[in-house]
């Protein structure tokens, strides 16, 4: 019953996404995306509530990854050229989703759009494909991590050796948070750090909600993300061995861009996701 109901709940939200991907066009503001949402879900869905607030972030905010809150209230006019991220996710019966899409407000992908959104769906799918009961989410995370850099290299965005650059933890630059998290009754449910485990110090990984290995039956979001955020750009820079694998040249034309995330909610079976 309780897999009937976030399913449901996914379901509702995956219709509203698309809703709000039809609608959106250069001239609305942010809030009226999230609108949207919440109105479809409810009328069509009889979801009455969300089950977080939602962060409908474009153009430069989708590199703000809780973006929606107080102090930021979707308020951004939407620009043509710019992309969205869009994560809103609705609430069933106490039960929840969590969904994140992104895509260009035109509908056009240019060239840079194109490639950090490839590099993020590539790390998406590899995840999803390595999943099953006995992996540790931790290595799932630093999969993500891998393939995006490995992505940025072949764009030349990031140049040298990809295991030095795991060493010293880099792919927290562009991915400064956690893979996923455990879905239920929470959006972030508890049981993510049972007692005897202990949460990572280094960059990125302090971030994971959960280090446990994957279980049969269990309900986990995926949800990699490369974001262009100058505070995290700048420290790097400004180190001597951090600095030198990056082309700055290239992620100059980035500084604008923001991010992107795509996240799906996946259940764990015997045989995979």
């Amino acid at each position: 019953m309780e897999l009937g109901l976030i399913q449901y709940a996914n379901d509702v939200s995956s219709e509203a996404h698309i809703e709000v991907m039809r609608q959106a066009k250069p001239g609305m503001k942010e809030y009226q995306l999230e609108s949207i949402f919440l109105h479809h879900s409810y009328r069509y869905g009889a979801c009455r509530h969300c089950s977080y607030t939602c962060i409908c972030a474009t153009g430069e905010n989708s590199s703000i990854l809780h973006y929606g809150h107080t102090a930021a209230p979707n308020d951004r006019t939407l620009n043509d050229g710019d992309m969205a991220l869009m994560d809103m996710g609705a609430e069933y019966n106490f039960y929840g989703s969590d969904i994140t899409c992104s895509y260009p407000i035109n509908g056009k992908f240019n060239s840079n759009q194109a490639t950090v959104y490839n590099a993020v769906l590539k790390a998406h799918n590899a995840v999803i494909s390595h999943m099953q009961p006995g992996v540790k989410w931790v290595d799932m995370h630093k999969l993500a991590e891998q393939t995006i850099l490995e992505s940025l290299k072949n764009e030349k965005i990031i140049h040298g050796d990809i295991a030095d650059m795991m060493t010293r933890r880099l792919g927290a630059v562009f991915m400064p948070h956690g893979l996923g998290h455990l879905l239920g009754i929470d959006t972030h449910d508890p049981g993510g750090y049972p007692e005897g485990l202990e949460r990572p110090k280094e960059p990125g990984l302090s971030s994971l909600r959960t280090i446990r290995e994957l279980k049969e039956g269990m309900v986990i979001t995926v949800e990699p993300g490369c974001y262009f955020i100058d505070a995290l750009l700048r420290p790097a820079r400004d180190d001597p061995v951090s600095s030198k694998f990056f082309n700055w040249e290239e992620i100059e034309k980035y500084k604008s861009f923001g991010g992107v995330r795509i996240e799906s909610d996946l259940y764990v079976t015997a045989q995979g996701c």
